[in-house]
């Protein structure tokens, strides 16, 4: 019951806000869909945490201790967003950036890409991933491209165009891990459950395996935003609402990342090799060193924290694909960490662009003087991101690298290089934003601080400690990706 409940409530009002969506109260009735979601997947969760992993659906929806974590951030991350979605796009529609027709698509769009990802790390087949993923896909290319400016409706494009070659070679990979479980479970559907893949990875055949996991690497790869496959993500990210922005950093990338490191468990089952995580630990350490170097380029704030996600999502990469317990935990919760932080980042640049009616860098000055607590977040939310303690992002990044230190120390130097050089690019371009000099153009308005500022509390509280429910649920989560 759970299960359906939190698939059905964005389902459903999605389906509601494709004829409210434009009326005053439809930002309300997105912020409740997103809670009675977030409510549902917490009741999932604690299902999951006292009875273990559960069949749904005649096998079509499993939940185990990878997937339920990430679908309750998922819901929390979508009800945050919400509710900093009211004021942000209330603004852009007193504003004239988005008429009637534009709020009403945004609001469906924003439930239906929710119960895009939430299907997509909830089904039990790997077909319906695929399919769920390309209705994401498909629903964020709208709303990227909601503003209908040129520059947006390219960057709509560049991203359908990209995502959908990407998400092409992910279906070739489908195809071919179908064709070496044919072999096993003959034809019909039990071939693509995960259940039934991960049970008997040892009898499926290790050549058409690592072919596949390559087409993954490239179609999925693309969606996670890894080099050289990442160019949509920064246009998508600087042209779409600044609340896309977040959902996209802080949620489908983990979705990404997630449907790959299922297809790598079931590589290394049937291969007994590393091959696979060799090829995830090249493309994130290539992902972290770009995209490191790009941010000193930027002039674009969106685009700038663009390549940050860009570089934090290499660095999970990089972890699963070194693999090992402390490798693993540490590529868990830096997902987590970098979900909260990355949001909570962009709902600050959100309303830094509305003060000055721009999203260029060196026009964003004196934060701190036209909004001290929106100047404030985005400074703690720098400091965050970066890796500096006592937040979350720290934990992670220290377990990575002393993992990496131990397992893969040829490595460490080119992982060491790149987040110096992310850590003096982002305190370099964003002290003069915070702390210099308001001009007079800069606005005053009514920030939505509360999603800031409990992401930011939730990562004071994980660099601080780590609960312990939630540590044993990271404990599970690492068994299973053994």
């Amino acid at each position: 019951m759970a299960l359906l409940t939190v698939l059905g409530v964005s389902l459903i009002a999605a389906l509601i806000l494709a004829f409210v969506g434009d009326r005053r109260y439809a930002p309300e009735i997105n912020i409740f869909g997103s809670a009675a979601t977030f409510a549902a997947s917490i009741f999932l969760a604690l299902q999951v945490y006292y009875n273990g992993p559960m069949l749904a659906g005649h096998d079509f929806f499993f939940v185990d201790a990878f997937n339920v974590y990430l679908s309750v951030l998922t819901a929390f991350v979508s009800m945050t967003t919400a509710l900093f979605s009211r004021r942000y796009m209330r603004h852009e529609r007193e504003h004239g950036k988005v008429g009637r027709s534009g709020m009403r698509f945004y609001h469906a769009m924003f439930q239906l890409f929710i119960f895009a990802m939430l299907l997509a790390l909830l089904t039990n087949n790997v077909g319906v991933l695929w399919i769920s993923m390309e209705l994401a896909t498909l629903s964020t290319v709208l709303l990227v491209s909601l503003y209908r400016t040129p520059s947006a409706v390219e960057a709509a494009w560049k991203y359908f165009i990209l995502c959908g070659v990407g998400i092409a070679q992910a279906l070739f990979g489908t195809v071919l891990l179908y064709f070496a479980a044919e072999r096993v479970f003959g034809e019909g559907s039990a071939g693509l459950l995960w259940t039934n893949l991960s049970q008997v990875s040892d009898k499926l055949e290790p050549t058409v395996l690592s072919l596949a996991f390559v087409f993954f690497m490239v179609g999925y790869g693309t969606k996670v935003g890894l080099v050289p496959l990442h160019n949509w993500l920064p246009d998508a990210h600087s042209e779409g609402p600044t609340p896309i922005s977040a959902v996209l950093s802080g949620l489908l990338l983990n979705v990404a990342l997630y449907a790959l490191v299922r297809c790598k468990v079931l590589v290394d089952g049937a291969t007994h090799s590393h091959k696979a995580g060799y090829i995830m630990m090249v493309f994130g350490l290539v992902s972290i060193m770009v995209a490191a170097f790009s941010l000193l380029r930027q002039k674009d704030i969106k685009r700038m924290f663009a390549y940050s996600s860009i570089e934090h999502m290499g660095i999970a990469t990089f972890a699963f694909g070194l693999g090992g317990p402390i490798a693993t935990f540490g590529a868990l919760l830096h997902m987590l960490v970098h979900s909260l932080t990355k949001s909570s980042i962009f709902f600050t640049v959100g309303h830094a662009s509305q003060m000055h009616s721009t999203q260029e860098m060196s026009k964003i000055q004196g934060l701190i003087r036209g909004n001290p607590l929106v100047g404030w977040g985005l400074m703690l939310g720098v400091i965050a991101i970066v890796g500096m303690p006592p937040f979350g992002v720290f934990t992670s990044e220290f377990l990575i690298l002393t993992a990496a230190m131990k397992d893969a120390p040829y490595f460490t130097p080119f992982f060491l290089l790149g987040l110096a050089i992310a850590f003096a690019a982002l305190f370099r371009k964003v002290m003069p934003m915070v702390f210099g000099k308001a001009p007079d153009y800069q606005r005053r308005l009514k920030a939505a601080h509360i999603p800031v500022f409990v992401h930011m509390a939730v990562m004071l509280i994980l660099g601080l400690y780590l609960p312990s429910f939630l540590s044993e649920w990271f404990h599970t989560a690492v068994r299973l990706l053994k």
